[in-house]
């Protein structure tokens, strides 16, 4: 139960990141992402202001025998770049430039501005279907 509560804690204080960042608005992102054009660089002190607690999170991280509340450390092996990843890197862009979302946004824009954060969400689980029907 103290496992769920976190999460549900952590989820919470992420959406409330995004939506006061304004990572959750698709003008914005868009705004941000148009460099040639009316740019608005705000987002770029998102993502720089996300690098401080990472950076603790993976000091302390690389420190601790194991997490607070899990047997283990989930993490995911490193690998070269190949052509998935470049191939997906891809479609993640193309779908972010075209919708303003990524998949936090696009599920914390559920809550915010559902219309036009259905779209991106159908579109994020179609492309994890996708995914999961094609990989090896």
């Amino acid at each position: 139960m103290i496992r769920l509560l976190t999460a549900l804690a952590a989820g919470a204080l992420f959406g409330a990141g995004l939506a006061l960042s304004g990572m959750a608005d698709p003008q914005r992102v868009r705004a941000f992402l148009d460099v040639f054009g009316a740019w608005d660089p705000t987002l770029a002190f998102v993502m720089g202001g996300a690098l401080v607690p990472m950076t603790l999170a993976w000091a302390v991280q690389r420190r601790a025998a194991r997490p607070v509340f899990a047997d283990s450390f989930d993490l995911p092996a490193t690998r070269g770049i190949d052509a998935p990843l470049v191939v997906g890197a891809m479609l993640f862009g193309i779908g972010w430039g075209l919708s303003g979302l990524c998949p936090g946004p696009a599920i914390a824009g559920l809550a915010i501005a559902p219309a036009s954060a259905f779209a991106a969400v159908i579109a994020i689980v179609g492309g994890m279907l996708v995914h999961r029907l094609t990989r090896r």
